[in-house]
């Protein structure tokens, strides 16, 4: 039986994962793939396969019955973030599947910091500025002892971050819906967009669902504190791109960190690309040769076993 994988992180190891297929009587096949298949790449290639590891591909009701019209049997979703999966549509075909849940949060975290002190200092400014123009500034930072963090989401990624945050002796206002409180993380829960006004940092690690879509909006934006930096971990459609571009532009938004895009990758004109005060990222907050590791073996044992009964 033979699995397509299509989910970048694994494909930059496969040459590792590929002797683990036939361990359970399974073939991986690699797709070629830089970032997502298409629907018409999917819905032509797919029937061939009798499982499927899924990256950020659109993993529509059209793939999936295609998919099931040929040789399709179960899916799994590699990694966290499953809303490019129609699930409903898996269940109503009968396709079984799954994700691999809460195994991202300490690696999205790194990363999440990562932009937090580098527009918290500048050093992505200013290692373009003595890399590519022969300067030596020295932009002023702050410090984050005395600021104040507003965190949308409180989950896996969340939490670390939290505990990140914390190390720094940053207060953090925790946004979540099911919030639960975790043993030595000292966060205040609030009900969003509650006391945004206090935010230096805003910091979304959410999931992108019909609620959290554009939570980042034109309407939010009188309520945020000017010169707010902004880090997005999450998914793109979080965050309104036109609303982000307006606050970069009149600075109500200082600096942003954007590891996601609302379209990815990101395109040669995209607005956003007019802002030095930016760092960007490549959808690639999960991407540690450990974690790799840890979640394609696990996607491989949870294919197999759908695979194998």
């Amino acid at each position: 039986m033979k699995v397509l994988v299509t989910c970048p992180p694994m494909l930059g190891l496969i040459e590792e994962f590929l002797p683990i297929f036939p361990k359970f009587g399974l073939e991986g096949v690699p797709a070629q793939v830089t970032q997502v298949m298409t629907q018409d790449e999917l819905v032509e290639v797919l029937p061939d396969y009798d499982g499927w590891i899924i990256g950020d591909d659109p993993a529509t009701r059209r793939v999936f019955e295609a998919g099931k019209a040929g040789k399709l049997k179960a899916a799994v979703k590699w990694g966290v973030g499953t809303d490019n999966v129609d699930f409903e549509a898996c269940k109503d075909l009968g396709i079984p599947i799954t994700n691999t849940p809460g195994v991202f949060g300490q690696e999205v975290a790194d990363v999440a910091m990562g932009y937090v002190l580098g527009l918290t200092r500048h050093l992505f400014e200013i290692d373009r500025a003595v890399r590519n123009e022969n300067k030596w500034p020295k932009p002023p930072g702050i410090s984050l002892w005395n600021k104040t963090a507003a965190l949308v989401g409180f989950g896996d990624i969340g939490r670390a971050t939290a505990k990140r945050l914390r190390a720094t002796d940053m207060k953090v206002i925790a946004y979540d819906p099911f919030f639960k409180p975790a043993d030595g993380i000292d966060v205040e829960p609030e009900t969003w967009p509650n006391r945004l006004e206090e935010a230096d940092f805003l910091i979304f690690t959410c999931p992108l669902t019909p609620q959290t879509k554009h939570m980042f909006n034109h309407e939010l934006l009188p309520r945020l504190k000017p010169g707010v930096r902004l880090v997005n971990v999450s998914r793109g459609p979080i965050i309104d791109e036109t609303a982000l571009v307006k606050a970069m532009q009149d600075g109500t938004v200082g600096a942003a960190g954007l590891d996601v895009f609302e379209v990815e990758p990101l395109a040669p004109d995209n607005p956003l690309r007019q802002f030095n005060n930016t760092i960007f990222g490549t959808h690639n907050g999960s991407n540690t040769v450990d974690a790799v590791r840890k979640v394609s073996n696990l996607a491989i044992e949870k294919i197999a076993g759908f695979l194998n009964g």
